[in-house]
């Protein structure tokens, strides 16, 4: 007896030691292989397909003449000063579309920021924020027509009751000034979806701190509000300069004369007869895009990583 439970002590003594806390089937279960990674099987194959596909077809096209020939003619057109005032034309819309959006959104996220989260009217601003986020193209495009065009309900109803006149010189609806009021329609929804958790996230024990130190309201978002939040209002900004920026549908049903930013540019390119020949400069000025959205979102990623670091 005495040799067995000698011999069973040495093997168990020789036996490979387990981890704590496991047992031999959880070990066989880390062993065996995983395939949670096929849930994202059908999102690469969406991403491939219409993303990295499109934008290399871009890319590459920018570089070769119609019947195949490499070329950097279409690459040195994005110096000429009609291309460059296109793209001047659409970062200057981006930015004051993305400046307006994120202030009027973030006092929008503040005033919601005192109504409790379950309520109908934060509810019903949330849920409308969301739909209207999304909504743009023809069916925005259409709804200023409708409201605000030449013959628009409320222009006829200024017209003709109050005799004010919304178009003294010209229809700026379908030209550039005309983008600035639509693309605000869905600018600060899209502020309001993407600042609003980084303010509802601001702990309330920094503002009880505040003011157990003998601090005010004002100092408490002077000195540890705003600068908390900066990096995701930065972030916040910054998607809604590359969201604009990269717009084409709202523009291309609202200017369809003219080409007045860049992508209403590439369409040019691609369709108008008097650039025949020079289809491949599409590819140039999408490249052109691709390198300052690219640009825009990589200092996007940059700051909402600052940010993520007191939101976690």
């Amino acid at each position: 007896m005495t040799t067995l439970t000698a011999a069973g002590a040495d093997a168990a003594a020789s036996a490979p030691a387990l981890p704590a806390g496991s047992s031999p089937h959880a070990r066989a279960r880390r062993s065996a292989p995983s395939f949670a990674w096929l849930g994202l099987v059908p999102f690469a194959a969406y991403v491939v397909l219409f993303l990295a596909v499109p934008t290399v077809l871009a890319v590459g096209s920018g570089f070769f003449t119609k019947d195949g020939t490499f070329t950097w003619s279409n690459i040195a057109a994005l110096a000429d000063p009609v291309v460059l005032k296109t793209f001047a034309n659409s970062a200057g819309l981006s930015l004051l579309t993305a400046v307006v959006g994120a202030v009027v959104g973030a006092l929008v996220c503040y005033a919601l920021l005192g109504m409790a989260p379950e309520s109908r009217t934060r509810s019903a601003v949330d849920a409308a924020a969301g739909v209207l986020a999304q909504f743009g193209g023809v069916m925005l495009a259409f709804a200023f027509i409708a409201t605000i065009g030449i013959q628009g309900v409320v222009t006829v109803f200024l017209r003709d009751s109050l005799g004010i006149d919304i178009f003294p010189n010209g229809t700026w609806l379908y030209e550039l000034p005309g983008l600035i009021l639509p693309y605000f329609y869905f600018q600060i929804p899209l502020m309001i979806i993407t600042f609003m958790p980084a303010l509802a996230a601001l702990k309330p024990q920094w503002a009880e701190a505040n003011l157990t130190l003998g601090g005010t309201r004002a100092s408490f978002w002077l000195r540890v509000g705003i600068p908390v939040l900066a990096p995701s209002f930065l972030a916040s900004l910054l998607l809604l300069f590359a969201n604009a920026f990269s717009s084409y549908a709202t523009a291309a049903a609202l200017a369809s004369q003219g080409a007045q930013i860049v992508p209403l540019q590439i369409r040019t390119a691609l369709t108008s007869e008097t650039v025949l020949g020079r289809e491949n400069l599409a590819g140039a000025l999408a490249l052109g895009m691709i390198v300052v959205v690219g640009i825009v979102m990589g200092l996007y990623s940059l700051v909402q990583r600052r940010a993520a670091r007191w939101q976690s």
